[in-house]
């Protein structure tokens, strides 16, 4: 393969994007493919030290607009020193959270205008987006009920109200409907074994195709 492929995980909060992507890559390193793969907020070491500042403490520590620029600080950082360089080795870049996790969570859930938001992404990524967005779409209250066995003080977002996570559930299906290209919705509430073998043929599509 030449250029490689750039995916991403999407959804809500316990929606089980951390067991799809384990999968993932286990398959894919089976089949020969070099697999790299990361999160946001972090991925390097300098976004691993803005994650601490936006993944803990209370829920109503930043406004969405100090969030959406920590992460875009982060974000830049990530994709200069790890997505972009493995993408241009061939490698299938698989993170955990991108671009789309801003739009929603402090866009439409944050409530800062996506024009806004967009203009930010175009400041300083540009054009830059995933090839592939698998979207694990989930209730919120099934979500968060799983993530109440979590260990660990990285919950400040999933501390927030429900109704924050079903404007967050809205905001994804908005999203996927105005990308249906790049975007795949896959039911969280099914067999992680056959979420994962879609995901894996839409991957392995990207790749064909490319």
């Amino acid at each position: 393969m030449g250029r490689g492929l750039f995916v991403t995980l999407e959804g809500g909060e316990g929606a089980g994007k951390s067991t799809l992507a384990r999968t993932l890559q286990s398959s894919l390193k089976t089949d020969g493919y070099e697999v790299v793969m990361t999160r946001e907020p972090g991925g390097t070491p300098g976004a691993e030290q803005i994650r601490e500042l936006l993944v803990k403490g209370d829920a109503e520590r930043w406004s969405a607009m100090t969030e959406a620029l920590l992460f875009y600080a982060a974000r830049v950082d990530h994709v200069e020193k790890v997505i972009r360089p493995g993408v241009d080795r061939g490698a299938i870049i698989i993170s955990d959270r991108f671009a789309d996790s801003t739009m929603a969570y402090q866009g439409a859930a944050g409530g800062i205008e996506f024009s806004r938001l967009h203009a930010l992404h175009q400041l300083v990524l540009g054009d830059f987006k995933p090839d592939l967005t698998l979207l694990v779409d989930i209730p919120p209250e099934t979500g968060l009920a799983r993530t109440r066995d979590r260990l660990g003080l990285e919950v400040r977002f999933e501390s927030k109200a429900l109704a924050f996570h079903e404007r967050l559930r809205a905001s994804y299906k908005a999203l996927a409907a105005e990308s249906p290209e790049r975007f795949l919705i896959l039911d969280g509430l099914h067999d992680p074994d056959e979420l994962a073998s879609i995901a894996l043929k839409a991957i392995q599509d990207r790749i064909d195709h490319d």
